[in-house]
C-alpha cells in the first residue's frame, strides 16, 4: 500500500494525481447527484405531495439523460475530444443544478434532472477514458481509480450535505442547489489540463502527444509509447458500432456488458438512492435515518480507499471476487433482518449490514468495473464500446432503481434483497470464468492479447 503512495507522488506523477483529481470531478458529479436524491426524495415528497410513481421519475429522469448523455459523448470524445466534452459536462450540469433548485413543479424537476443526467452520463465514462489514457500501466489501476473514489467522495458529501439543510427552509432545494460548485469545478479545471495523447495521436498530433506523455514518463518510455499508439491507430481502421459485436471484438463486448450489468443487478444504487428510505424502514425518524446513511457514504469512501491501494498488487480480479462475494452475504443478511420478527428489535443489524455490503462494493463492482471498461478496448473503438457499456449500465440502474418499490411491493424486502443476492452468485461465476486479468500491462498490450493479435 506505501509502494502505491510512494510512487504515485514521486517526481511528475504529482501531475498525473492533479490531473486525475480534476478529472475524476466527473465521477463526483456523479456521485453527488445520485446521493443527494436519497435524502431529498423525502422533502420532495412532502412538499410535492408525489405519489410512488412520481418518486421513482424522480430518481428516474437524471438514469434516462444519462443514457442519452452517454451515447452522445461517444460521437463527442472522438470528434473534440475528451477534454472539451468534460468541460461541456461541468457547463451542462451547472444548468441543470440552477434549473433542479428553483423548480416550482414536479415537472420541470423531471426535466432538470433529465439535463443532469445528460451531464452525469457523458461525464461518467470519460472521465475514466481521460484518466486511463494519461496513465503509464504500473499506476493505472490505483489512479484511474480516483474516479470511483470522487464517485463515492460525492455520494458522501451529498449525505452529509442532506444531514445539514434537513431544517432549513427549501431544504432540498438547497441540496439540489448546491451541485452547481463540482460543475464549475469540472468546467474550469478541465481548461486547464492538455488532451489525452491518444487522441491526440488519432487525430495526427504525434508531437503534441509526445510532449503530454514526457510529463509523466521519460524522453524514451515517451517515444516509444507514441510509436506504439501510432502503429494501433494505423491498424486499427475505421469501425462502425455493429463491429463491436463481430467475432474479434464480441468476447471483449460481452465482458463489459456484463461487468455493466451486474453492477447493477445487485442493487446497488438501491441502497444509494433509498438507503434513508430503508433505514426509515427500521423506525427511525427521517431525519435520523438521513444521519444514520451518512455512514453509508463513509464506509463507500473508505473501501474504494482500500481498492486504490490494491488494485495494482492485488490485480483487478480477486478484488473483483473478494468484494461480490462480500456483499452477496450482506444481501442475503439484510433479508434476514426484513424476513424474521426477532431480528427487528435490533436495528444495528440492519446498518451493519448495509455497511458490509458497501464495502464489498467499493473494493469490487465499483472501482473495478470502471477501470475494466477503459483497459479492455481497442483503441480505435475505446470511446464508442465504452458508450456502449456505459448506457448498459445506466440502463440497468434504471431498471433497478426504477423498479426497486414495485419489487417490494411484489416480493417483499426480503425477496427483494435475495434477488439481488442471486444476481451477484451469478456475477461471481461469470467473472471467474471468462474475466480476465490486465494488470501491469499497457493498454496496447490488452488490446493485441485480448485481440488475439499477440
Amino acid at each position: 500500500m506505501a509502494g502505491f503512495a510512494r510512487e504515485a507522488f514521486r517526481g511528475n506523477n504529482r501531475f498525473l494525481l492533479r490531473l486525475a483529481v480534476i478529472a475524476a470531478l466527473g465521477g463526483f458529479l456523479f456521485g453527488y447527484d445520485t446521493g443527494i436524491i436519497s435524502g431529498a426524495q423525502l422533502y420532495i415528497q412532502k412538499d410535492f405531495d408525489t405519489s410512488k410513481l412520481a418518486q421513482q421519475w424522480i430518481v428516474g429522469a437524471l438514469l434516462v439523460g444519462a443514457m442519452v448523455g452517454a451515447a452522445i459523448a461517444s460521437w463527442s470524445a472522438d470528434r473534440f475530444g475528451r477534454k472539451w466534452t468534460k468541460v461541456a459536462a461541468g457547463t451542462i450540469y451547472v444548468i441543470g443544478g440552477l434549473a433542479s433548485a428553483f423548480a416550482p413543479n414536479v415537472g420541470v424537476l423531471l426535466g432538470s434532472r433529465f439535463v443532469l443526467g445528460l451531464a452525469v452520463g457523458s461525464a461518467s465514462f470519460v472521465s475514466v477514458e481521460y484518466i486511463s489514457e494519461h496513465t503509464p500501466p504500473k499506476l493505472r489501476g490505483g489512479v484511474t481509480s480516483f474516479n470511483q473514489l470522487m464517485i463515492t467522495s460525492g455520494i458522501l458529501i451529498a449525505y452529509l450535505v442532506a444531514a445539514a439543510f434537513q431544517n432549513l427552509p427549501g431544504t432540498w432545494r438547497w441540496m439540489l442547489g448546491l451541485s452547481v460548485v463540482p460543475g464549475l469545478a469540472l468546467a474550469i479545471g478541465m481548461l486547464m489540463l492538455p488532451s489525452s495523447p491518444r487522441w491526440l495521436v488519432a487525430h495526427d498530433r504525434d508531437d503534441e502527444a509526445r510532449d503530454v506523455l514526457r510529463r509523466t514518463r521519460s524522453d524514451q518510455e515517451s517515444d516509444d509509447e507514441v510509436a506504439e499508439i501510432r502503429k494501433t491507430v494505423d491498424e486499427a481502421g475505421e469501425t462502425r458500432i455493429v463491429d463491436l459485436f463481430r467475432a474479434r471484438l464480441r468476447p471483449l463486448m460481452v465482458a463489459g456488458l456484463a461487468l455493466a450489468i451486474f453492477q447493477q443487478l445487485i442493487g446497488v444504487n438501491t441502497i444509494v438512492y433509498y438507503s434513508a428510505t430503508i433505514l426509515k424502514a427500521t423506525g427511525l425518524s427521517a431525519g435520523d435515518s438521513v444521519l444514520q446513511a451518512v455512514s453509508v457514504g463513509v464506509t463507500n469512501v473508505v473501501f474504494t480507499i482500500v481498492a486504490i491501494l490494491l488494485i495494482d498488487r492485488a490485480g483487478r480480479r480477486p478484488l473483483l471476487l473478494t468484494g461480490t462475494a462480500v456483499a452477496v452475504v450482506a444481501l442475503v443478511g439484510l433479508g434476514a433482518w426484513f424476513q424474521f420478527d426477532s431480528l427487528h428489535a435490533q436495528g444495528w443489524v440492519a446498518l451493519a449490514f448495509l455497511l458490509l455490503f458497501m464495502a464489498g462494493f467499493a473494493v469490487g463492482l465499483g472501482p473495478v468495473f470502471w477501470l475494466m471498461i477503459s483497459e479492455i478496448y481497442p483503441l480505435g473503438i475505446r470511446s464508442r464500446a465504452m458508450s456502449v457499456a456505459t448506457i448498459a449500465n445506466w440502463a440497468a440502474n434504471f431498471v433497478v432503481s426504477f423498479l426497486f418499490l414495485a419489487l417490494v411491493d411484489w416480493l417483499g424486502r426480503p425477496g427483494t434483497f435475495w434477488l439481488y443476492a442471486a444476481f451477484g452468485i451469478i456475477a461471481i461465476v461469470y467473472f471467474t470464468l471468462k474475466l480476465p486479468e490486465t494488470k501491469d500491462r499497457s493498454l496496447e498490450q490488452i488490446e493485441a492479447e485480448l485481440s488475439g493479435t499477440k
